[in-house]
């Protein structure tokens, strides 16, 4: 339950925009330019934050942000790390999983590989309170539906 304080001093948000940004490279063109510009928002610090805390990961990682836009033309943003699709691609090797999952393999990857794809994931936040089992339960059945087959050790 919200105090009074708290209810009192929330800022009425104009919208929450959804981008997928490369890491690293946000600049103030399309997609970030027109998606921010039209609340408002000053874009140039946007890139420079969103640079900076991105830039611990490679270039062109695909990076998933939230921002939440107020009408007092400020914003706030979450960064999530790269999806488990991605790095499933990345950890087998193919540039898209199979067109018929569950009747053709596209590669094969090793629990390990799930193992640390699972503990960078745990840093998400809607991730944060899952134990590390569940995330590798879940990244298996992505894994599955992409027709990646997940073995205990690569031959």
């Amino acid at each position: 339950m919200s105090t009074l304080k708290e209810i009192l001093t929330r800022r009425p948000v104009a919208a929450t925009i959804k981008l997928t940004v490369p890491a690293g490279e946000a600049r103030p063109m399309p997609p970030v330019g027109p998606a921010l510009g039209q609340y408002r928002l000053n874009l140039m610090a946007f890139c420079k934050d969103f640079n900076a805390r991105t830039q611990k990961y490679k270039k062109d990682t695909p990076m998933s942000v939230t921002v939440t836009a107020f009408k007092d033309n400020t914003f706030e943003f979450t960064v999530k790390s790269p999806s488990v699709t991605w790095y499933l691609k990345k950890a087998a090797g193919v540039e898209s999983g199979s067109g018929r999952p569950g009747h053709e393999v596209a590669s094969t990857i090793g629990l390990k590989h799930v193992y640390e794809i699972a503990k960078v994931k745990q840093s998400d936040p809607y991730c944060q309170y899952m134990s590390l089992e569940s995330i590798c339960k879940s990244i298996i059945g992505t894994a599955n539906s992409m027709g990646i087959q997940v073995v205990k050790e690569l031959e």
